[in-house]
């Protein structure tokens, strides 16, 4: 079977994916560390990961239900910083996408990043309008495309592999790969069961993380008993609200992720787990830690 590495080198060239590369200005440069942080925002019952390279590379992934990421971003960012080079959209549910119409509207964005589905719900077409009128590029996320953040850190997209506009939107989601030296985070928006086979049929061994966040806040619908065991996760992530509607994590989700030795993180207090707020994890490369 062929390494991941090698995976991605043949995609490419099958496929000419499109690779993104960041240059920063000689006063980012200059406060480079070896340090790569990765950011699981506590936004309540939804998603934002936030994800800064050792060059300063930034993608924030997701905004969650409501403009709380905006509140979040302005702890880790320094003041008045309103930089984002990359944002990516999983899904257009939501709990996924609300807080990204603020993000757009208050930020300088590069990049806009989504799967190539559409929801029927009125956030989705606003955060399209935000991105047109700003003029920001809107690419369709694809398997084999590679976001390179400067200083050795890439993120990998994984899924779709294929046109998904007519797909049901937690179908459709985009799942990447950050890989950072020895480390690396599986990242996979609501993702279920059908993505998650889909996976597996194909490069199962590109599928080995250190950090896995829980598909669907640890809904019964993803992270199947195959899927973890390919993953094989030191950590794995739930970003879940206190007293959700839909009694997540579930517990078999839970049962499946400790099964294969996973520490369990989540953002807030749910499914007998301790929330820790907004979760960051920094490694350079060998040495993973959660701060």
């Amino acid at each position: 079977m062929p390494t991941f590495k090698k995976f991605f080198r043949e995609i490419t060239v099958l496929a000419l994916l499109v690779s993104v590369i960041f240059v920063w200005n000689a006063g980012y440069q200059k406060r480079s560390t070896n340090l790569l942080h990765v950011y699981f925002l506590d936004v309540g019952q939804g998603d934002a990961i936030f994800i800064d390279s050792p060059t300063h590379g930034r993608i924030l992934i997701d905004g969650g239900p409501n403009r709380r990421v905006v509140t979040e971003l302005g702890k880790i960012l320094p003041f008045g910083d309103r930089r984002i080079d990359v944002v990516i959209e999983t899904h257009p549910d939501s709990d996924h996408i609300s807080g990204l119409v603020d993000v757009i509207r208050e930020y300088s964005v590069g990049a806009f990043i989504e799967p190539g589905v559409e929801s029927t719900n009125k956030i989705d077409n606003l955060l399209r309008d935000e991105v047109k009128n700003k003029n920001i590029p809107d690419i369709l996320a694809r398997r084999g495309q590679v976001i390179n953040l400067g200083g050795g850190a890439k993120l990998f997209i994984l899924f779709p592999n294929q046109d998904v506009s007519t797909w049901e939107t937690n179908e459709a989601s985009v799942v990447a790969k950050l890989v950072y030296g020895d480390t690396s985070f599986l990242l996979t928006g609501d993702s279920p069961k059908k993505a998650e086979y889909i996976l597996l049929e194909d490069h199962p061994e590109i599928l080995k993380s250190s950090v896995l966040k829980a598909g669907h806040h640890g809904s019964a619908t993803s992270d199947s008993v195959p899927y973890v065991e390919a993953v094989d996760p030191k950590y794995a992530v739930i970003s879940a609200g206190k007293g959700n509607s839909y009694g997540l994590p579930k517990q078999i989700t839970l049962d499946n992720l400790a099964a294969v030795g996973a520490t369990i993180f989540a953002t807030e207090d749910t499914g007998g787990l301790q929330g820790l707020g907004t979760i960051e994890f920094v490694t350079d490369g060998k040495v993973l830690q959660r701060k």
